[in-house]
């Protein structure tokens, strides 16, 4: 069975019944080979380009390709599997991310898909370890003692009216005395030191005062210097284009619908200016 017939079959499942319903996806997209992903994923982005955001075709379309490339999910969350978290966690943080590339992904650049998505993706799973996760890896184990200990000590501490001793703690939570010491250990991990400790007493300045690093703006900043005098010679409405776009975030449709064209008008424009950009950084 050819990628276009695939597609065709597929695309034949999504009747328009009531507006709430999803189309159903069908069984063929499990026994794909990775080059019939790529090339139904190529597929689907063209199509995609020629569908209205937030019409029905278009979020199928979308989901289509979310479907399709689940791999390059589970691939990216494999590498994260020694973590604390489920992998199905890990996944679902992924997806966020998939769908991100989806909506950010721009086919005339001429990068393939999957190049661009599997940073993207890492990006989103990482961003989800870095905001939601202790500051040192503990095990689950150890985490969730770390929460009964504290609700053990609070509650011994208003019934006693002092701090707890460890026997205390360990008849209290039911678990052997070495339980309670790994979990008081634990909690220490949950937050890490502040870089605002003075160095010595000899040295007021912080730790983060003495620590070098390298400006991670500074290529940007030399881009936004080479490529001054080219924005500057874009039209009015092409820098409009750009800030909308980059600036703002919004998507094409909202863009078409600030300046008053049609979301695939927005993408031709948009395709001309960063050719022009890249063109000129490139130079």
């Amino acid at each position: 069975m050819t990628v276009e017939t695939v597609e065709r079959n597929r695309l034949a499942t999504c009747q328009p019944a009531e507006p709430a319903a999803q189309p159903t996806l069908p069984g063929d997209l499990s026994t794909l080979s990775l080059g019939e992903v790529r090339e139904l994923t190529d597929v689907l982005f063209v199509r995609l380009r020629g569908l209205e955001e937030g019409t029905k075709e278009y979020s199928y379309v979308r989901n289509t390709l979310v479907e399709l490339n689940m791999g390059l999910v589970r691939h990216a969350a494999s590498r994260f599997a020694h973590r604390s978290e489920s992998m199905d966690d890990i996944v679902q943080v992924g997806v966020v991310g998939l769908i991100k590339a989806i909506n950010r992904f721009e086919p005339e650049r001429g990068l393939e898909f999957v190049t661009y998505a599997l940073p993207t993706v890492s990006g989103e799973i990482k961003r989800h370890f870095r905001d939601t996760s202790w500051s040192v890896h503990v095990p689950r184990r150890l985490q969730e003692l770390r929460i009964e200990l504290a609700r053990a000590s609070e509650a011994l501490h208003g019934e006693l009216g002092r701090e707890p001793t460890t026997l205390e703690l360990s008849a209290r939570m039911g678990v052997p005395t070495e339980d309670v010491v790994q979990a008081q250990i634990a909690a220490n991990a949950y937050t890490a030191g502040t870089l605002e400790t003075p160095g010595n007493d000899e040295d007021d300045h912080a730790l983060h005062d003495r620590l070098g690093e390298v400006e991670p703006a500074l290529e940007t900043i030399e881009n936004i210097l080479s490529l001054k005098h080219t924005v500057a010679a874009l039209s009015e409405r092409e820098r409009v284009i750009l800030h909308l776009r980059f600036v703002e975030e919004l998507t094409q449709a909202q863009i078409g619908q600030r300046i008053g064209v049609s979301q695939m008008q927005v993408s031709r424009l948009l395709a001309n200016i960063l050719a022009t950009l890249r063109e000129a950084l490139v130079a």
